[in-house]
């Protein structure tokens, strides 16, 4: 006869199994990790579940969809960026938040893209575009002042977009270095022979191009960006103050 001795009994909560409760805080958590890992394009709700010893219906439960886990954990990166001081002049203010915003974006690949096609929300970047923004305006910019602040952060999106692409295909990276490194011997293009010996030089030196890119890139826009102010300034012409009040 089968026995009829009951077996030990399931846990029937998350307590009773020795496990942390699940909470929309540690199920980003678990995603921010994952997308450190592995970026943020890479990783499945079913092994998000799984780094929280859960089923996916309830990541569902206490967060939402993939996209919604997703688009949270971009909010969460994004409000790791510094936030400059308001007493800094414009470029200054610019020049501080930008190294930094690199540095954050880098840890997580794949956010900066997100970044790059629907910026920020207001919920986490409000305070930081406030500043930004009341500084451009002071500064003289006047109705160009989204647009700059659209270039510089645009820009700074961008540059990180495509270096996680790029950190993330070594094999391609090396085989492109090597065929530009080839043609730094070219007698007949002298230009792609610079080219390509600038390409060996910073391989061979170990550089970190693409970080000297991202600065230089950054310096230039700003340059750029304070040659327009020059031309909005002049154009406005001197404060007239010997206007009589009637």
């Amino acid at each position: 006869m089968p026995s009829t001795a009951p077996g030990p009994s399931r846990p029937r909560s998350r307590s009773a199994a020795g496990l942390p409760a699940v909470t929309p805080d540690r199920v980003i958590d678990a995603a921010l990790r994952l997308t450190a890992d592995n970026g943020l394009e890479s990783w499945t709700l079913r092994q998000l579940a799984a780094a929280v010893d859960a089923y996916p219906a309830v990541i569902y439960h206490h967060v939402g969809d993939r996209e919604t886990v997703a688009r949270a954990v971009v909010d969460r990166v994004t409000a790791m960026f510094p936030l400059p001081s308001g007493d800094l002049t414009w470029r200054r203010w610019w020049e501080s938040l930008l190294p930094g915003l690199r540095e954050v974006l880098r840890q997580y690949p794949g956010v900066a893209r997100r970044l790059s096609l629907f910026g920020p929300t207001t919920a986490v970047a409000g305070r930081t575009v406030d500043r930004g923004m009341r500084l451009l305006l002071d500064a003289g910019f006047g109705k160009d002042s989204m647009m700059v602040y659209g270039l510089l952060i645009g820009t700074a999106f961008q540059l990180v977009a495509v270096e996680d692409d790029r950190m993330g295909d070594e094999r391609t990276r090396q085989r492109y270095g090597r065929d530009w490194q080839a043609e730094r011997g070219n007698t007949e293009l002298a230009g792609l022979a610079a080219m390509g010996q600038a390409v060996h030089d910073i391989l061979e030196s170990g550089r970190d191009y693409l970080s000297e890119m991202y600065d230089y890139t950054v310096e230039r826009c700003l340059d750029g960006v304070e040659a327009r102010l020059d031309v909005l300034t002049r154009s406005a012409g001197p404060v007239r103050t010997d206007v009589t009040e009637v």
